[in-house]
């Protein structure tokens, strides 16, 4: 007997909080990255494994908030604990290993691809592990090339991701991308979902056997949201990472020497010039005031 499939039992209620959990678990991910890359301290791996524990939450989080929306017509639908809570482990080792690469190899292409890859892998697992957990009077089964393609789509979202860690800079330009990210993941679990029939054994038990799914789920997520908002509160106190290199702390741009043309002669700033200033606009009384022979240059 075919099931009939619901992934939209609240209607936009669900999708929406998903992909807000998405964002917020990318967007904790992301600015943590980056302060462990622009800023090399001693807290380098504890910021990395806030990173990967914040993403791998958030994205777990989002899976499973998804999944209050989903039901099935004819049978109800419980989920097995120990293999649930499995599966946010194997995003946080996943993801962790990923970002681990990147932070301590380097942001060059081949890490940014193998960590990617890794980190999509995992947010896939832990996708179709989650789904391992379900119990119901029946089997679930799944069309191949749109698994494939799910599959697809959260390696890339994972790479794109890395690549904004250490590409993007600024705060308004990080909330852009995991904004991107959060589409990403959110567009990744409802392909995967895309192929789910279920397939009912005999006669199917009444819906009203067991609880509601979100009854059964919502004290499951309370645990990673509370740490959501904790790394949150990390985040906010640390003006570093919230803002980036304050502008006293950058490096200064040298000015480009353009071939043909002179470059400007500068005078040390203890002769009481400001460096950058040309040394022909020295005038004979400031020289004679700071003590400063002219030459034939002059």
């Amino acid at each position: 007997m075919q099931g009939t499939v619901d992934g939209f039992s609240y209607g936009l209620v669900t999708p929406v909080a998903s992909f807000l959990m998405a964002c917020l678990g990318g967007a904790l991910g992301l600015r943590c990255t980056t302060r462990s890359l622009r800023h090399r301290d001693t807290f380098k791996a504890g910021w990395l494994l806030l990173g990967a524990t914040s993403i791998g939450t958030g994205i777990w989080t989002m899976h499973f908030i998804a999944m209050m929306g989903f039901s099935v017509q004819q049978a109800p639908v419980d989920y097995d604990r120990p293999i649930t809570f499995a599966s946010l482990g194997v995003a946080i080792l996943m993801v962790g290993i990923g970002i681990l690469i990147v932070g301590y190899r380097g942001a060059t292409a081949l890490t940014l691809v193998t960590g990617g890859t890794i980190t999509g892998l995992g947010i896939a697992t832990m996708h179709y592990l989650g789904m391992a957990g379900m119990r119901l009077h029946g089997r679930i089964e799944y069309d191949t090339a749109t698994v494939a393609l799910s599959v697809v789509i959260a390696v890339v979202a994972a790479t794109t991701a890395l690549w904004a860690a250490v590409s993007v800079h600024g705060f308004l330009a990080s909330l852009g991308a995991s904004l991107v990210m959060g589409v990403a993941v959110s567009g990744m679990h409802y392909t995967a979902m895309a192929a789910v029939s279920v397939h009912l054994n005999g006669a199917a038990a009444p819906a009203t056997a067991t609880a509601p799914a979100a009854s059964l789920l919502l004290p499951m997520l309370i645990g990673p949201a509370v740490f959501l908002i904790l790394a949150a509160v990390v985040v906010m106190f640390d003006p570093l990472l919230v803002m980036g290199d304050p502008e006293w702390r950058r490096t200064p741009v040298r000015a480009v020497h353009r071939p043909g043309v002179p470059a400007p002669r500068h005078v040390p700033t203890h002769y009481g010039v400001p460096a950058g200033r040309p040394a022909r606009r020295i005038t004979r009384r400031t020289a004679a005031v700071h003590g400063v022979h002219r030459s034939q240059d002059w």
